[in-house]
Protein backbone atom coordinates (compact mmCIF):
# COMPACT_ATOMS: atom_id res chain seq x y z
CA UNK A 1 0.00 0.00 0.00
CA UNK A 2 1.10 3.49 -0.77
CA UNK A 3 2.92 4.81 2.15
CA UNK A 4 0.15 7.89 1.67
CA UNK A 5 -2.26 6.07 2.64
CA UNK A 6 -3.56 4.98 5.84
CA UNK A 7 -6.22 2.83 8.21
CA UNK A 8 -8.73 4.68 10.13
CA UNK A 9 -7.51 3.06 13.12
CA UNK A 10 -4.00 4.23 12.90
CA UNK A 11 -5.10 7.78 12.78
CA UNK A 12 -7.34 8.82 15.29
CA UNK A 13 -6.54 12.43 15.14
CA UNK A 14 -7.28 12.74 11.64
CA UNK A 15 -8.19 16.41 10.41
CA UNK A 16 -11.03 16.44 8.26
CA UNK A 17 -11.08 17.71 5.30
CA UNK A 18 -14.24 19.32 3.59
CA UNK A 19 -14.75 19.59 -0.26
CA UNK A 20 -16.61 22.79 -1.13
CA UNK A 21 -18.21 24.45 -4.62
CA UNK A 22 -19.00 27.87 -4.60
CA UNK A 23 -22.43 27.68 -4.76
CA UNK A 24 -22.43 25.37 -1.35
CA UNK A 25 -20.23 27.40 0.59
CA UNK A 26 -22.70 30.07 2.21
CA UNK A 27 -24.92 26.81 3.32
CA UNK A 28 -21.98 24.89 4.51
CA UNK A 29 -20.89 28.33 6.73
CA UNK A 30 -24.10 28.67 8.14
CA UNK A 31 -24.30 24.73 9.60
CA UNK A 32 -20.76 25.85 11.14
CA UNK A 33 -21.17 29.06 12.27
CA UNK A 34 -18.36 28.93 14.73
CA UNK A 35 -15.74 28.75 11.50
CA UNK A 36 -17.96 31.59 9.18
CA UNK A 37 -15.88 34.68 10.71
CA UNK A 38 -12.48 32.98 9.93
CA UNK A 39 -12.95 31.45 6.41
CA UNK A 40 -14.51 35.24 4.87
CA UNK A 41 -12.40 37.11 6.43
CA UNK A 42 -9.64 34.66 5.11
CA UNK A 43 -11.20 35.58 1.46
CA UNK A 44 -11.72 31.49 1.03
CA UNK A 45 -13.93 31.55 -2.13
CA UNK A 46 -14.11 27.18 -2.99
CA UNK A 47 -11.96 27.95 -6.12
CA UNK A 48 -10.30 24.85 -7.88
CA UNK A 49 -7.67 23.15 -6.09
CA UNK A 50 -8.02 25.96 -3.07
CA UNK A 51 -6.99 24.59 0.34
CA UNK A 52 -7.97 26.79 3.58
CA UNK A 53 -6.50 25.50 7.08
CA UNK A 54 -9.13 26.59 9.79
CA UNK A 55 -8.00 27.14 13.03
CA UNK A 56 -10.11 25.72 16.20
CA UNK A 57 -9.78 24.23 19.49
CA UNK A 58 -6.15 25.00 20.07
CA UNK A 59 -5.64 23.40 16.72
CA UNK A 60 -6.67 22.77 13.32
CA UNK A 61 -10.38 22.30 13.26
CA UNK A 62 -10.52 21.40 9.68
CA UNK A 63 -9.39 22.32 6.24
CA UNK A 64 -11.28 23.60 3.57
CA UNK A 65 -10.87 22.48 -0.13
CA UNK A 66 -12.19 24.29 -3.07
CA UNK A 67 -13.81 22.41 -5.86
CA UNK A 68 -14.86 25.38 -8.10
CA UNK A 69 -17.28 25.54 -10.89
CA UNK A 70 -17.60 21.97 -12.75
CA UNK A 71 -16.55 23.25 -16.02
CA UNK A 72 -13.15 24.15 -14.42
CA UNK A 73 -13.04 21.04 -12.22
CA UNK A 74 -9.71 19.01 -13.13
CA UNK A 75 -10.55 15.21 -13.39
CA UNK A 76 -8.11 14.11 -10.67
CA UNK A 77 -8.39 17.65 -8.62
CA UNK A 78 -8.35 15.67 -5.55
CA UNK A 79 -4.88 14.74 -6.00
CA UNK A 80 -3.99 18.44 -5.36
CA UNK A 81 -4.16 18.01 -1.78
CA UNK A 82 -1.53 15.01 -1.34
CA UNK A 83 0.86 18.37 -2.69
CA UNK A 84 -1.15 21.20 -0.73
CA UNK A 85 -1.94 19.38 2.72
CA UNK A 86 0.44 19.78 5.11
CA UNK A 87 2.36 16.57 6.85
CA UNK A 88 -0.12 15.18 9.14
CA UNK A 89 -2.86 12.61 9.24
CA UNK A 90 -6.46 13.82 6.86
CA UNK A 91 -9.59 12.68 6.62
CA UNK A 92 -12.15 12.95 3.95
CA UNK A 93 -15.14 14.37 5.52
CA UNK A 94 -18.06 15.27 2.90
CA UNK A 95 -18.27 16.86 -0.30
CA UNK A 96 -16.57 14.70 -2.71
CA UNK A 97 -19.30 12.92 -5.32
CA UNK A 98 -17.20 10.01 -4.75
CA UNK A 99 -14.34 9.53 -1.77
CA UNK A 100 -12.86 6.23 -3.59
CA UNK A 101 -12.04 8.54 -7.06
CA UNK A 102 -10.60 11.33 -4.42
CA UNK A 103 -8.99 8.96 -2.55
CA UNK A 104 -7.31 7.50 -5.74
CA UNK A 105 -6.82 10.89 -6.96
CA UNK A 106 -4.84 11.83 -4.18
CA UNK A 107 -2.76 8.61 -3.99
CA UNK A 108 -1.65 9.61 -7.43
CA UNK A 109 -0.42 12.60 -6.76
CA UNK A 110 1.28 11.77 -3.71
CA UNK A 111 3.82 9.96 -5.80
CA UNK A 112 7.55 10.56 -5.85
CA UNK A 113 10.54 8.70 -6.89
CA UNK A 114 12.71 8.88 -4.31
CA UNK A 115 15.81 6.46 -5.60
CA UNK A 116 18.04 8.68 -5.28
CA UNK A 117 16.88 11.88 -3.12
CA UNK A 118 15.00 11.44 0.52
CA UNK A 119 11.85 13.08 0.55
CA UNK A 120 10.02 14.36 3.95
CA UNK A 121 6.96 12.80 4.34
CA UNK A 122 4.03 14.27 3.10
CA UNK A 123 0.04 13.99 4.26
CA UNK A 124 -1.56 10.90 4.74
CA UNK A 125 -4.83 10.19 4.22
CA UNK A 126 -7.74 7.50 5.64
CA UNK A 127 -8.24 5.01 3.31
CA UNK A 128 -12.34 4.32 2.12
CA UNK A 129 -13.44 1.16 3.72
CA UNK A 130 -15.03 -1.82 1.85
CA UNK A 131 -14.09 -3.55 -1.24
CA UNK A 132 -13.31 -0.45 -2.82
CA UNK A 133 -9.91 -0.05 -0.45
CA UNK A 134 -8.30 -3.12 -2.04
CA UNK A 135 -8.96 -1.56 -5.58
CA UNK A 136 -7.66 1.46 -4.85
CA UNK A 137 -4.65 0.44 -3.64
CA UNK A 138 -4.28 -2.29 -6.65
CA UNK A 139 -4.25 0.67 -9.12
CA UNK A 140 -2.16 3.09 -7.32
CA UNK A 141 0.21 0.32 -6.61
CA UNK A 142 0.28 -0.37 -10.48
CA UNK A 143 0.77 3.36 -11.54
CA UNK A 144 3.54 3.61 -9.06
CA UNK A 145 5.23 0.65 -10.33
CA UNK A 146 5.00 2.06 -13.91
CA UNK A 147 6.38 5.19 -12.75
CA UNK A 148 8.83 4.17 -10.87
CA UNK A 149 10.23 2.17 -13.83
CA UNK A 150 10.10 5.24 -16.50
CA UNK A 151 11.91 7.42 -13.96
CA UNK A 152 14.92 5.17 -13.07
CA UNK A 153 17.66 6.52 -15.52
CA UNK A 154 18.90 4.55 -18.45
CA UNK A 155 22.22 3.37 -16.48
CA UNK A 156 19.86 1.53 -13.78
CA UNK A 157 17.22 0.33 -16.08
CA UNK A 158 19.09 -1.20 -18.85
CA UNK A 159 17.39 -4.42 -20.77
CA UNK A 160 18.99 -6.38 -17.69
CA UNK A 161 17.15 -4.39 -14.99
CA UNK A 162 14.41 -4.64 -17.03
CA UNK A 163 13.89 -8.11 -17.23
CA UNK A 164 14.55 -8.43 -13.05
CA UNK A 165 11.85 -5.86 -12.45
CA UNK A 166 9.55 -8.74 -14.99
CA UNK A 167 10.82 -11.33 -12.91
CA UNK A 168 9.85 -9.71 -9.53
CA UNK A 169 6.79 -9.14 -10.56
CA UNK A 170 6.44 -12.56 -11.64
CA UNK A 171 7.50 -14.01 -8.20
CA UNK A 172 5.11 -11.45 -6.67
CA UNK A 173 2.16 -13.36 -8.30
CA UNK A 174 2.85 -16.98 -9.23
CA UNK A 175 3.50 -16.34 -12.76
CA UNK A 176 5.72 -18.25 -14.81
CA UNK A 177 8.39 -16.15 -16.92
CA UNK A 178 11.41 -16.38 -19.22
CA UNK A 179 13.60 -14.51 -21.42
CA UNK A 180 15.41 -14.99 -24.40
CA UNK A 181 18.87 -12.94 -24.60
CA UNK A 182 20.95 -12.00 -27.02
CA UNK A 183 22.22 -13.74 -29.90
CA UNK A 184 19.33 -16.15 -29.25
CA UNK A 185 17.35 -13.52 -30.52
CA UNK A 186 19.03 -14.18 -33.95
CA UNK A 187 16.87 -16.43 -35.86
CA UNK A 188 13.28 -16.01 -34.04
CA UNK A 189 13.31 -12.68 -33.50
CA UNK A 190 15.74 -11.03 -36.04
CA UNK A 191 14.25 -7.26 -35.66
CA UNK A 192 14.84 -7.39 -32.05
CA UNK A 193 18.14 -8.08 -32.35
CA UNK A 194 19.20 -6.21 -34.86
CA UNK A 195 17.88 -2.94 -33.02
CA UNK A 196 19.95 -4.52 -29.74
CA UNK A 197 22.66 -5.15 -31.46
CA UNK A 198 24.87 -2.68 -30.84
CA UNK A 199 24.59 -2.33 -27.23
CA UNK A 200 27.66 -3.74 -24.92
CA UNK A 201 27.17 -7.87 -23.75
CA UNK A 202 25.98 -6.33 -20.34
CA UNK A 203 22.80 -4.45 -22.14
CA UNK A 204 22.13 -6.98 -24.87
CA UNK A 205 18.61 -7.29 -26.08
CA UNK A 206 16.25 -9.48 -24.44
CA UNK A 207 12.73 -10.80 -24.98
CA UNK A 208 10.27 -11.18 -21.74
CA UNK A 209 7.39 -13.45 -22.38
CA UNK A 210 5.45 -13.44 -18.59
CA UNK A 211 2.92 -15.52 -18.39
CA UNK A 212 -0.18 -15.91 -15.38
CA UNK A 213 -3.79 -17.40 -15.02
CA UNK A 214 -5.39 -20.73 -15.91
CA UNK A 215 -4.93 -21.84 -19.18
CA UNK A 216 -8.40 -22.29 -20.16
CA UNK A 217 -9.38 -18.75 -19.31
CA UNK A 218 -9.53 -16.20 -22.43
CA UNK A 219 -6.31 -14.94 -23.38
CA UNK A 220 -5.51 -11.12 -23.38
CA UNK A 221 -1.61 -10.47 -24.09
CA UNK A 222 0.42 -7.17 -23.39
CA UNK A 223 3.15 -6.17 -25.37
CA UNK A 224 5.22 -3.22 -24.41
CA UNK A 225 8.19 -1.37 -26.38
CA UNK A 226 10.99 -1.92 -23.63
CA UNK A 227 13.75 0.46 -25.73
CA UNK A 228 15.79 1.27 -22.66
CA UNK A 229 17.55 3.97 -23.99
CA UNK A 230 17.14 5.12 -27.60
CA UNK A 231 20.22 7.07 -29.54
CA UNK A 232 18.22 6.68 -32.45
CA UNK A 233 21.12 4.67 -34.04
CA UNK A 234 22.65 5.92 -36.55
CA UNK A 235 20.13 8.37 -37.41
CA UNK A 236 21.51 9.84 -34.23
CA UNK A 237 19.21 12.07 -32.44
CA UNK A 238 20.59 15.58 -31.45
CA UNK A 239 21.40 16.01 -28.01
CA UNK A 240 17.90 17.53 -27.01
CA UNK A 241 16.15 14.95 -28.35
CA UNK A 242 17.83 12.30 -25.92
CA UNK A 243 17.28 14.32 -23.10
CA UNK A 244 14.03 12.48 -22.23
CA UNK A 245 14.95 8.69 -23.96
CA UNK A 246 15.37 6.71 -20.46
CA UNK A 247 11.09 7.13 -21.01
CA UNK A 248 11.45 5.11 -24.55
CA UNK A 249 10.93 1.76 -22.33
CA UNK A 250 7.65 3.30 -21.00
CA UNK A 251 5.66 1.13 -23.05
CA UNK A 252 7.25 -2.08 -21.42
CA UNK A 253 6.52 -0.17 -17.70
CA UNK A 254 2.70 0.59 -18.47
CA UNK A 255 2.24 -3.03 -19.13
CA UNK A 256 3.94 -4.54 -16.46
CA UNK A 257 1.88 -1.77 -14.41
CA UNK A 258 -1.49 -2.97 -15.65
CA UNK A 259 -0.38 -6.72 -15.86
CA UNK A 260 0.17 -6.19 -11.62
CA UNK A 261 -3.29 -4.72 -11.67
CA UNK A 262 -4.74 -7.67 -13.72
CA UNK A 263 -3.11 -10.33 -11.47
CA UNK A 264 -3.93 -8.57 -8.19
CA UNK A 265 -7.38 -8.51 -8.91
CA UNK A 266 -7.26 -12.16 -9.88
CA UNK A 267 -9.42 -11.35 -13.69
CA UNK A 268 -10.38 -14.57 -15.05
CA UNK A 269 -7.50 -14.19 -17.78
CA UNK A 270 -4.77 -16.25 -19.29
CA UNK A 271 -2.40 -13.24 -18.83
CA UNK A 272 0.44 -13.52 -21.88
CA UNK A 273 3.17 -10.44 -21.27
CA UNK A 274 5.97 -9.21 -23.60
CA UNK A 275 8.76 -7.06 -23.73
CA UNK A 276 10.92 -6.27 -26.17
CA UNK A 277 13.78 -5.01 -24.48
CA UNK A 278 16.82 -3.82 -25.59
CA UNK A 279 19.14 -0.53 -25.69
CA UNK A 280 19.47 1.67 -29.27
CA UNK A 281 22.94 2.24 -29.31
CA UNK A 282 25.82 2.78 -31.67
CA UNK A 283 28.64 0.69 -32.21
CA UNK A 284 30.19 -1.25 -35.00
CA UNK A 285 27.41 -3.81 -34.61
CA UNK A 286 24.53 -0.74 -35.47
CA UNK A 287 21.93 -1.84 -37.96
CA UNK A 288 21.77 0.62 -40.65
CA UNK A 289 19.66 2.51 -42.79
CA UNK A 290 19.10 0.58 -46.42
CA UNK A 291 19.39 -2.81 -44.44
CA UNK A 292 16.98 -5.13 -45.09
CA UNK A 293 15.90 -8.11 -42.37
CA UNK A 294 13.23 -10.75 -42.75
CA UNK A 295 10.80 -10.59 -39.62
CA UNK A 296 9.78 -12.96 -37.47
CA UNK A 297 6.39 -13.06 -39.39
CA UNK A 298 8.60 -13.37 -42.73
CA UNK A 299 8.17 -10.24 -44.41
CA UNK A 300 11.03 -8.42 -45.64
CA UNK A 301 11.56 -4.90 -43.25
CA UNK A 302 13.53 -1.94 -45.18
CA UNK A 303 15.29 0.17 -42.91
CA UNK A 304 14.46 3.77 -43.85
CA UNK A 305 15.51 5.34 -40.23
CA UNK A 306 17.17 3.50 -37.74
CA UNK A 307 15.41 5.82 -34.98
CA UNK A 308 12.16 4.53 -36.09
CA UNK A 309 13.62 1.28 -34.28
CA UNK A 310 10.29 1.16 -31.80
CA UNK A 311 8.03 -0.44 -34.53
CA UNK A 312 10.76 -2.94 -35.33
CA UNK A 313 11.09 -4.62 -31.82
CA UNK A 314 7.29 -4.64 -31.52
CA UNK A 315 6.92 -6.26 -35.13
CA UNK A 316 8.39 -9.18 -33.88
CA UNK A 317 6.59 -9.54 -30.40
CA UNK A 318 3.40 -8.62 -32.04
CA UNK A 319 3.69 -11.93 -34.60
CA UNK A 320 4.65 -13.86 -31.57
CA UNK A 321 1.45 -12.80 -29.76
CA UNK A 322 -0.45 -13.43 -32.83
CA UNK A 323 0.73 -17.35 -33.24
CA UNK A 324 -1.92 -17.74 -30.26
CA UNK A 325 -4.81 -15.92 -31.34
CA UNK A 326 -5.00 -14.42 -28.22
CA UNK A 327 -8.82 -12.56 -27.20
CA UNK A 328 -7.21 -9.61 -27.39
CA UNK A 329 -3.74 -8.00 -28.18
CA UNK A 330 -2.72 -4.83 -26.48
CA UNK A 331 0.69 -2.85 -27.37
CA UNK A 332 1.82 0.18 -25.39
CA UNK A 333 4.74 1.95 -26.92
CA UNK A 334 6.46 5.68 -26.70
CA UNK A 335 6.13 5.34 -30.36
CA UNK A 336 6.05 8.80 -32.50
CA UNK A 337 6.58 12.35 -31.44
CA UNK A 338 3.81 13.09 -34.27
CA UNK A 339 1.43 11.50 -31.46
CA UNK A 340 2.45 14.65 -29.14
CA UNK A 341 1.74 16.80 -32.43
CA UNK A 342 -1.88 15.72 -32.48
CA UNK A 343 -2.69 15.46 -29.08
CA UNK A 344 -0.39 16.32 -26.89
CA UNK A 345 1.27 15.10 -23.69
CA UNK A 346 -2.04 14.24 -21.89
CA UNK A 347 -4.31 11.92 -24.69
CA UNK A 348 -3.00 9.26 -25.54
CA UNK A 349 -4.01 8.17 -29.25
CA UNK A 350 -4.51 4.63 -29.89
CA UNK A 351 -5.91 2.87 -33.36
CA UNK A 352 -7.74 -0.41 -33.69
CA UNK A 353 -9.81 -2.46 -36.04
CA UNK A 354 -12.61 -3.09 -33.89
CA UNK A 355 -15.34 -0.94 -33.28
CA UNK A 356 -17.10 -2.08 -30.06
CA UNK A 357 -13.68 -2.48 -28.14
CA UNK A 358 -13.43 1.38 -29.43
CA UNK A 359 -15.85 2.37 -28.03
CA UNK A 360 -15.51 0.48 -24.96
CA UNK A 361 -12.07 1.43 -24.32
CA UNK A 362 -13.32 5.05 -24.55
CA UNK A 363 -15.92 4.65 -22.51
CA UNK A 364 -14.13 3.43 -19.34
CA UNK A 365 -11.38 6.24 -20.01
CA UNK A 366 -14.20 8.67 -19.34
CA UNK A 367 -15.20 7.21 -15.99
CA UNK A 368 -11.80 6.68 -14.86
CA UNK A 369 -10.35 10.37 -16.05
CA UNK A 370 -7.97 8.92 -17.74
CA UNK A 371 -7.84 10.50 -21.48
CA UNK A 372 -7.73 8.56 -24.97
CA UNK A 373 -8.68 9.23 -28.28
CA UNK A 374 -8.93 6.99 -31.63
CA UNK A 375 -7.34 8.12 -34.57
CA UNK A 376 -8.31 6.01 -37.82
CA UNK A 377 -5.85 3.37 -39.25
CA UNK A 378 -5.97 4.89 -42.63
CA UNK A 379 -5.21 1.79 -44.64
CA UNK A 380 -4.48 4.38 -48.09
CA UNK A 381 -1.44 5.40 -46.04
CA UNK A 382 0.38 2.46 -46.32
CA UNK A 383 1.36 3.26 -49.65
CA UNK A 384 3.92 5.81 -47.51
CA UNK A 385 5.36 2.48 -46.09
CA UNK A 386 6.27 1.74 -49.70
CA UNK A 387 9.84 -0.16 -50.61
CA UNK A 388 11.03 -0.90 -53.80
CA UNK A 389 13.36 -4.02 -52.20
CA UNK A 390 11.48 -5.30 -49.44
CA UNK A 391 8.19 -5.77 -48.57
CA UNK A 392 7.66 -2.77 -46.15
CA UNK A 393 10.02 0.23 -45.16
CA UNK A 394 9.91 1.16 -41.25
CA UNK A 395 10.13 4.91 -41.79
CA UNK A 396 8.23 6.44 -45.00
CA UNK A 397 9.89 9.32 -47.34
CA UNK A 398 6.72 11.66 -45.79
CA UNK A 399 6.22 13.32 -42.82
CA UNK A 400 2.93 13.23 -42.87
CA UNK A 401 0.50 11.20 -40.37
CA UNK A 402 3.16 9.71 -38.40
CA UNK A 403 1.46 8.36 -35.70
CA UNK A 404 -1.14 6.47 -38.13
CA UNK A 405 1.56 5.24 -40.49
CA UNK A 406 3.06 3.52 -37.13
CA UNK A 407 -0.13 2.04 -36.59
CA UNK A 408 -0.37 0.90 -39.83
CA UNK A 409 3.28 -0.62 -39.85
CA UNK A 410 2.11 -2.66 -36.60
CA UNK A 411 -0.71 -3.79 -38.17
CA UNK A 412 0.96 -5.53 -40.96
CA UNK A 413 2.48 -7.99 -38.29
CA UNK A 414 -1.22 -8.37 -36.76
CA UNK A 415 -3.19 -10.93 -38.58
CA UNK A 416 -7.03 -9.51 -40.04
CA UNK A 417 -9.24 -10.47 -37.92
CA UNK A 418 -7.03 -10.81 -34.83
CA UNK A 419 -8.49 -8.43 -31.91
CA UNK A 420 -5.52 -5.62 -30.99
CA UNK A 421 -5.24 -2.52 -29.51
CA UNK A 422 -2.43 -0.08 -30.21
CA UNK A 423 -1.74 2.81 -27.46
CA UNK A 424 1.06 5.24 -28.80
CA UNK A 425 1.23 6.52 -25.46
CA UNK A 426 3.89 9.59 -24.21
CA UNK A 427 4.59 8.64 -20.69
CA UNK A 428 5.26 11.44 -19.13
CA UNK A 429 4.25 14.40 -17.41
CA UNK A 430 5.93 17.71 -18.34
CA UNK A 431 4.88 19.50 -15.59
CA UNK A 432 2.78 18.89 -12.00
CA UNK A 433 -0.96 18.13 -12.36
CA UNK A 434 -3.44 17.33 -9.76
CA UNK A 435 -2.96 13.71 -9.62
CA UNK A 436 -0.12 13.80 -12.05
CA UNK A 437 3.16 14.80 -10.68
CA UNK A 438 6.21 15.71 -13.26
CA UNK A 439 8.00 12.42 -14.40
CA UNK A 440 7.11 9.22 -15.76
CA UNK A 441 3.24 8.71 -16.31
CA UNK A 442 1.14 5.40 -16.27
CA UNK A 443 -1.27 6.31 -19.27
CA UNK A 444 -4.62 4.13 -20.64
CA UNK A 445 -3.54 1.41 -18.25
CA UNK A 446 -6.33 2.74 -15.61
CA UNK A 447 -9.14 2.78 -18.37
CA UNK A 448 -7.87 -0.37 -20.33
CA UNK A 449 -8.01 -2.22 -16.09
CA UNK A 450 -11.66 -0.92 -15.92
CA UNK A 451 -12.40 -2.21 -19.39
CA UNK A 452 -10.73 -5.74 -18.86
CA UNK A 453 -12.51 -6.04 -15.09
CA UNK A 454 -15.66 -5.02 -16.30
CA UNK A 455 -15.58 -8.11 -18.89
CA UNK A 456 -13.28 -10.99 -16.56
CA UNK A 457 -13.75 -10.07 -12.83
CA UNK A 458 -14.01 -13.39 -10.67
Amino acid sequence: MPECLIGADDAPDAVPVHALEPDGLDAFLESRADLAGFVRAAGFKANAGSILGVPGGGGIDCFLFGLGREDDRAALLPGRLATGLPGGDYGLAGGFADAGVATLAFALGAYRFIRYRDRDRGPRLVLVGGPEARRIIRIADGVYLARDLINTPANAMGPAELALAAEDLAARHGAAIAVTQGDALADGFPLIHAVGAAATPSRAPRLIDLTWGDPAAPKVTLVGKGVCFDTGGLDIKPSAGMLLMKKDMGGAANVLGLAHMIMDARLEIRLRVLIPAVENAISGASFRPGDVFRSRKGLTVEIGNTDAEGRLVLADALALAAEESPGLIVDMATLTGAARVALGPEIVPFFTREEGLAEALATHAAAVADPVWRLPLWRPYLSMLDSRIADINNAGATPFAGSITAALFLSRFVPEGQPWLHADIYGWNPKDAPGRPEGGEAQAIRALYALLESRHAA
